[in-house]
């Protein structure tokens, strides 16, 4: 079995604490320095993850680049996140993780993360300033298209089960939560 770090206590954690985490399929991410644990997603998690993968490339400007999880995006030392999918410039991925503030982030809703997707992520990058936040519900399934609006995420887009909308923030898309989540794809 293996061991998990002694953590120091009475201070935050910072982004090199969550570095020296265990490779265990679990996902660490750090939230003014309180680590945060969500399981290893399931398939129809990770079915949405590549087909928005596909569909997003398929239009990403040369200038950005979208790339699913796991990749580290670094808001504050204290405060990193490794969203479902992300977009973000070329410039700003390092070797090792996103720096500054993503063009978009998009989370796929689980009943694991669903309160900390809703509430702590969407708030922590609205604070940061990631421009577009996206939120897709297996369960219905639903797709919400959030973009700041004078420092506030505002619904701009938003579809149910076999709607196809276009998304044109941060660059345009055509996508319908239906092919999403469909077994056999479009």
């Amino acid at each position: 079995m293996g061991s998990v770090p002694a953590f120091p206590h009475g201070r935050p954690l910072t982004r090199a604490d969550l570095e020296a985490m265990p490779d265990d399929g679990h996902r660490y991410e750090l939230v003014d320095g309180t680590l945060v644990m969500s399981p290893s997603p399931r398939p129809l998690h990770q079915r949405i993850v590549a087909r928005l993968l596909i569909a997003l490339t398929m239009n990403c400007p040369a200038h950005l680049e979208v790339l699913p999880a796991p990749v580290d995006v670094v808001l504050a030392d204290d405060t990193v996140f490794i969203p479902d999918l992300v977009v973000g410039r070329r410039e700003d991925f390092t070797p090792t993780h996103l720096a500054g503030v993503p063009e978009l982030v998009v989370e796929v809703l689980s009943p694991s993360t669903r309160l900390v997707d809703l509430k702590l992520k969407r708030a922590k990058y609205q604070e940061a300033g990631c421009p577009n936040y996206w939120l897709v519900d297996p369960t219905l399934p639903e797709l919400r298209c959030l973009a700041l609006r004078d420092g506030v995420y505002t619904q701009i887009v938003s579809a149910v089960g076999d709607d196809i909308v276009e998304v044109t923030e941060p660059f345009s898309a055509l996508l319908s939560p239906a092919q999403l989540v469909a077994p056999h794809g479009r």
